[in-house]
């Protein structure tokens, strides 16, 4: 899919952001076509070729109705966790690379969860802010709700599915 200056997107890795440019850039001799994404969630831009973006899994970011749906998925999911965080954190990082909003929203809430009863290894600490960076920004992005919102509903569902564990 070609995207226009202004277009609201998703890098897997990265979240969701903006397609601030389009440049032609010289590598190897060779004009490549690139966009330039400003992404949401800090001051992070980069450059992706446009002939590559679909096979790095650049899409387009979800409707507020869709972001609707995917709130509503986090707080129904239900969690699973594998007690190898070895395994766990290699699995996380698959699950993350997918760019499929719905398998890092469970990666999220996984971790989120095991965070409040067992705590977190650092790498995992990281992989859970990057989910929740990549998850957050699209829902913001989407225009279906602010940071302040999406956080609060994650927090509360977090502390209903503790209560129930209980």
């Amino acid at each position: 899919m070609k995207y226009s200056i202004g277009d609201k997107v998703v890098h897997p890795m990265h979240g969701a952001g903006t397609v601030e440019d389009i440049k032609e850039i010289e590598v190897g001799g060779k004009k490549v076509l690139y966009y330039e994404l400003n992404f949401a969630g800090g001051n992070m831009v980069t450059n992706i070729p446009v002939d590559n973006a679909d096979k790095i899994g650049i899409r387009a970011v979800i409707s507020p109705e869709e972001a609707k749906q995917v709130i509503a998925n986090f707080c129904a999911y239900d969690v699973c966790i594998d007690s190898n965080w070895n395994k766990r954190q290699r699995d996380n990082i698959v699950k993350i690379k997918s760019g499929d909003i719905y398998i890092v929203l469970g990666v999220l809430k996984e971790l989120m969860y095991r965070e409040q009863t067992k705590g977190l290894s650092t790498s995992e600490r990281k992989t859970m802010t990057a989910a929740k960076q990549i998850v957050v920004s699209e829902i913001v992005m989407s225009g279906y709700a602010d940071l302040e919102s999406v956080e609060e509903i994650m927090g509360d569902s977090i502390e209903l599915l503790l209560e129930s564990k209980k």
